[in-house]
């Protein structure tokens, strides 16, 4: 079967059931349907004094056009740790749309190890994504109002700006464009273009905020540019940051899906692992375990960095290493780019109960690390 159509016959638990199973009170629960729910911070600022859990943090090299499986590896290790009797969570990214609608595809596992619905988490899910591409690009309205004002203007050197617009969408034709045409009243001409929503400063920011007031403080520190005068501009000087937080309020709360907390979605270039609010929560609750979903190719440089903020200490480590793309040059490895879509994507399978995935038959090993 595919991928979707396990999904479709997954009989799935309702959300209060799985949350009371770890500790969790109905009372802490924002619900979203039957199936999913965002977690309450003040039950988050309730866990503080808690004893932490074990962290496991799952990672990967040799990065391919269809994906390592490194979701599909944290989900089935975190499986396979509930099988053997341990009481573990995964903490997982949320996909974007612009990997879903393109060559990758989803970000919600795959075969038996995958979070379900996966058209939920895929598509939409609760709007975060929709919220940071909006909190993005009203700053970038805020910037190109001020250029074209009169009376508050800040002085923007117009040629200094580096805040593009978002989508999350893979749209090339929008990568370098031009603004501000139309005339007198529709702004100041001037060169700028659109990134992915996933690689968003705000998207970075988001994951490392502790708190609605942390986040505000944050946004507040943005840089957009220079003035004529070649003084820095930032976003608290445009006082853009509280309408920003504002459209913030109710992204920044966890979800929770049946083992599972989803949060943020950071791109390769903008990566801080999961979010700080995720790991404060789930590392203070009941779980003995949390499997993290980091990076590709997470440099050790990343590990205290990380930890620095949060305070934790990574348990375990494991790498999810694909044979066949290590031995490929650059070269030859754009060329396969076709072939891993048609041939491999999809493919991989993680059998509940193990530790090992089945990607791609004797082109897979997991590498584990001990992070004591």
């Amino acid at each position: 079967m595919s991928d979707i159509e396990i999904a479709r016959r997954a009989k799935t638990q309702p959300i209060t059931e799985i949350a009371s199973k770890l500790g969790i009170p109905e009372s802490a629960l924002i619900p979203y349907g039957r199936t999913k729910a965002k977690i309450d911070p003040q039950h988050i600022a309730s866990l503080q004094d808690k004893a932490d859990g074990k962290l496991i943090l799952v990672t990967a090299i040799t990065p391919t056009p269809a994906g390592e499986g490194k979701t599909t590896t944290s989900v089935g290790l975190t499986d396979g740790l509930n099988r053997i009797g341990k009481d573990a969570l995964v903490c997982l990214r949320e996909p974007s749309l612009g990997p879903c609608f393109g060559m990758k595809g989803g970000a919600a596992g795959g075969g038996y190890a995958q979070v379900v619905p996966m058209e939920d988490i895929n598509l939409h899910f609760t709007g975060d994504f929709a919220a940071i591409e909006k909190a993005h690009n009203l700053l970038a309205a805020i910037i190109d109002n001020n250029i074209q004002s009169k009376t508050a203007s800040l002085r923007i050197d117009p040629r200094t700006i580096g805040w593009k617009r978002v989508v999350d969408l893979n749209d090339r034709a929008l990568r370098r464009v031009i603004v501000g045409l139309g005339g007198t009243t529709s702004g100041v001409p001037r060169e700028t273009g659109f990134d992915i929503t996933a690689a968003s400063e705000i998207m970075a920011i988001f994951c490392l905020a502790e708190s609605l007031t942390d986040l505000k403080n944050r946004l507040g520190n943005i840089f957009i540019g220079y003035t004529y005068d070649k003084e820095p501009i930032y976003a608290k000087d445009l006082k853009a940051e509280g309408a920003m937080t504002v459209l913030l309020k109710d992204a920044i709360k966890l979800h929770k899906r049946h083992r599972t907390l989803l949060h943020s979605g950071n791109y390769f270039n903008t990566e801080r692992s999961s979010s700080e609010m995720a790991w404060s929560v789930v590392d203070k609750d009941q779980s003995q375990a949390l499997c993290a979903l980091a990076m590709l190719e997470t440099p050790s440089h990343a590990f205290p960095t990380r930890y620095r903020l949060t305070g934790l200490d990574a348990t375990q480590s494991y790498q999810v290493a694909l044979i066949w793309p290590s031995s490929l040059t650059e070269q030859q490895r754009r060329h396969q780019d076709q072939l891993a879509q048609t041939e491999f994507s999809g493919a991989w399978l993680m059998s509940v109960g193990l530790s090992v995935p089945i990607m791609w038959p004797e082109s897979a090993v997991l590498v584990h690390l001990s992070c004591s």
